[in-house]
């Protein structure tokens, strides 16, 4: 399979420079990040707690991903940056906190109104879209859609191979479902079918590997 992994990343930023030593940060992290999804879904699950999202969330799981890593953890980015691999062209620096607070209100108005997939869809594309981070944002795009899929659907979502971890061994179909929803931003319209089935399918085989490990073919 070619390589598809799209980087956007500040290397003055950069805190780790050794591959193996990076690689084992990352690897870390993605441990971390996800311990903090689900103390975050458990949290917002309790009744007393009614979920809005918030920049904050999406600054916690960021930094989250790059501590230890980049300089920025936890920020936004200061400066404007490309996508390698990508037609897209993120905006400016100085919007960025703009459009994350639209991309949050965006969220909490239509709680109610829109499935949780649709929800969950476009938080993984627009977040990617507003590209908010020096590096980390596939990341942090992943982790924050799971996130508010859970708590949409008032579940810790059980399976090993959750979502985010599906769209890491296999980031091909992730980015032909942000492309698609980036040409329909661009012709004025919102569409976010092809990242809504591909969140409803992968979730799917997260569900089903539960059915499998309980032995439903068994003895």
């Amino acid at each position: 399979m070619a390589d598809e992994t799209r980087h956007s990343r500040a290397l003055e930023a950069q805190i780790i420079t050794d591959p193996d030593e990076l690689a084992r940060k990352e690897s870390f992290n993605v441990i971390e990040q996800y311990r903090v999804v689900t103390d975050m879904v458990e949290s917002f699950l309790e009744p007393e707690r009614p979920f809005k999202l918030r920049p904050s969330h999406l600054l916690h799981l960021h930094r989250a991903a790059l501590d230890g890593i980049s300089s920025y953890a936890g920020n936004f980015r200061p400066a404007g940056i490309e996508i390698g691999k990508s037609k897209h062209e993120p905006p400016p620096a100085h919007r960025v906190p703009e459009l994350v607070e639209e991309l949050c209100d965006y969220v909490n108005d239509k709680w109610t109104e829109k499935s949780p997939f649709h929800l969950a869809a476009y938080v993984m594309w627009r977040l990617n879209w507003i590209h908010p981070f020096t590096d980390g944002n596939g990341r942090t795009s992943r982790a924050v859609s799971y996130l508010v899929l859970c708590i949409r659907l008032k579940a810790l979502l059980p399976g090993r191979v959750t979502i985010p971890e599906q769209i890491e061994q296999d980031r091909t179909p992730y980015y032909r479902a942000l492309e698609a929803a980036d040409e329909a931003w661009a012709a004025g319209r919102v569409d976010l079918k092809a990242m809504k089935e591909l969140l409803g399918s992968m979730l799917a085989k997260q569900l089903y590997a539960i059915h499998e490990e309980a032995g439903s073919g068994g003895e």
